[in-house]
C-alpha cells in the first residue's frame, strides 16, 4: 500500500475568501473557524472570508489565518477516518503538521502563531531586512556567495531550500542585494526580491525566536501520533522536547523542504496532499521528483476528489 503525507503551506499562500464555502457547508470545519475567533478574542473568520487583503497579508494575521484554513480542511480528512503516515509543513506550516499528528492542540497552536507573528514583526524594524528568491544557483554555490557577503559585514543566509534551482536567501537589506547581485555574477538566472515584511528564518530573527520559547513553554506539547518531518532537520520529529527546540530554532534557521521532500520519498510516500489553500507546495514537491503523485485540497470539491482517489487508488479510505 502507497504511503500518504499531509504537507502544510506557509505564508504567502492565504488569499481573502480561503474557506469560507467549507465554513458556510461542513459543520466540522465551522467548528475550526469559531475557535479561532474565541482563543485569539477577535473575529479572524471575518478578515478571513470578507476582510482586507493587506491587512491579512500582514504576518501576525496571515499566519493565524492560515493555520486555520489549514485545520479546517483537515478535519475532513479526520471525519473521513483517513491517517497520513507521515505530516510536514513549510515554515509556518510546521504548526499544522504538528496539529495533524496530535502533538499541538489546534488552540494552543492558533495563539502560538498569532504571537510568533508578532514576534517575526517586531524583530527587525521594516526596512531593514529582506528576503530574495535566488534561481537556477546549487546550495554550496549560493553558500559560498552569501558567506562572503556575510564575512564583509552584511548579513545574509539561506533561508528556504525549496527546490532543485530555487532557494531562498533572507537578511539585512543591504546583505540581500549584495548577495542577489554578486549570485548572477555567479550563474543565478533570476534573483527576485520577496514582498515580505521581514528576514524569516535569518539570524535576525533570534530575538523573536526567545519570546516564542516563553509562548511554546505556556502550551501542552506531546508527543506525536504520526511522525512529523522537521523543517530544521529534515529527519523526524516525535518527542515534545524535540518538537519545542525544533520549533525554537525553525525560525532563525533554513526551510530544508527540498531535503524534507527526498525523506519522505526514503521513507516510501509517493502520495502528497497539500492541505489548504493554493497549489504552492505541489509544485515544489513536482520539481524535487515529477512522478510523485499530488494533490492539492482547498474547498469542498478539492477534498471530495482527494478522498475519492485515496479510496479508489490507495485504499487509504474507509
Amino acid at each position: 500500500m502507497s504511503k500518504v503525507a499531509f504537507l502544510f503551506p506557509g505564508q504567502g499562500s492565504q488569499f481573502i475568501g480561503m474557506g469560507k464555502e467549507l465554513y458556510e457547508r461542513e459543520s466540522v470545519s465551522k467548528r475550526i473557524f469559531d475557535e479561532a475567533d474565541e482563543a485569539l478574542e477577535t473575529k479572524l473568520s471575518s478578515l478571513i472570508f470578507e476582510g482586507d487583503a493587506e491587512e491579512l497579508t500582514l504576518t501576525y494575521n496571515a499566519q493565524p489565518a492560515l493555520l486555520t484554513t489549514s485545520i479546517a480542511i483537515l478535519e475532513k480528512f479526520k471525519e473521513a477516518g483517513i491517517t497520513p503516515d507521515f505530516t510536514a509543513g513549510h515554515s509556518l506550516g510546521e504548526y499544522s503538521a504538528l496539529v495533524a499528528a496530535g502533538a499541538i492542540s489546534f488552540k494552543d497552536a492558533v495563539y502560538a502563531v498569532r504571537k510568533r507573528g508578532e514576534f517575526m514583526n517586531e524583530a527587525v524594524p521594516a526596512g531593514e531586512g529582506a528576503m530574495a528568491a535566488i534561481l537556477g544557483m546549487d546550495a554550496e554555490a549560493l553558500q559560498q556567495v552569501t558567506g562572503k557577503v556575510t564575512e564583509e559585514g552584511n548579513l545574509v543566509q539561506l533561508a528556504n531550500l525549496n527546490c532543485p534551482g530555487q532557494i531562498v536567501i533572507s537578511g539585512t537589506a543591504k546583505g540581500v542585494e549584495l548577495a542577489s547581485e554578486q549570485a548572477k555574477e555567479n550563474g543565478a538566472k533570476r534573483a527576485i526580491p520577496l514582498e515580505v515584511s521581514g528576514p524569516f528564518h535569518s539570524e535576525l530573527m533570534k530575538p523573536a525566536a526567545e519570546k516564542l520559547a516563553e509562548v511554546l513553554d505556556a502550551c501542552e506539547l506531546k508527543d506525536t501520533n504520526v511522525p512529523v518531518i522537521s523543517n530544521v532537520s529534515a529527519d523526524v520529529m516525535k518527542e515534545k522536547e524535540d518538537i519545542k527546540a525544533k520549533l525554537i530554532e525553525q525560525l532563525y534557521s533554513p526551510v530544508r523542504f527540498e531535503e524534507t521532500i527526498n525523506k519522505l520519498i526514503d521513507e516510501g510516500v509517493t502520495v502528497f496532499i497539500e492541505i489548504g489553500p493554493g497549489k504552492v507546495l505541489s509544485g515544489l514537491v513536482k520539481k524535487v521528483n515529477r512522478r510523485l503523485k499530488t494533490i492539492a485540497v482547498s474547498d469542498p470539491e478539492t477534498i471530495e476528489l482527494a478522498l475519492q482517489t485515496l479510496k479508489e487508488e490507495y485504499g487509504n479510505a474507509e
